[in-house]
């Protein structure tokens, strides 16, 4: 059975993002997304949701999982069934590693 592996990579921060030089009345509540650290781990088979992955980021992501998932590669990446994808929060964005496994 395929699966794919999404691993966070890296959460960004608001000074990352903006160099410490926020937008004119920018809220910030939190400077880093606080529900993906690095290292947090998730699997999609194919037909279940990857409990406790933000929704937001899986819809972001979903493209390049189904790809790996359904067997394709991204050559310029250098490395079969493996890419690396972000969510799209333009604040605090996430980049995940993506795995193709092979059970």
């Amino acid at each position: 059975m395929t699966k794919v592996k999404i691993t966070v990579v890296k959460a960004f921060s608001n000074d990352d993002v903006f160099g410490g030089d926020l937008p004119p009345n920018w809220k910030v509540a939190v400077s880093v997304c606080e529900d993906h650290p690095p290292g947090m781990e998730f699997f999609f088979d194919g037909h279940n949701y990857p409990n406790g992955l933000c929704p937001w980021a899986f819809a972001d992501i979903f493209r390049d999982i189904m790809h790996l998932w359904k067997g394709g590669d991204y050559p310029w990446v250098g490395k079969p069934g493996v890419m690396y994808s972000a969510c799209a929060d333009g604040k605090k964005p996430v980049v995940f590693k993506l795995e193709r496994i092979e059970d």
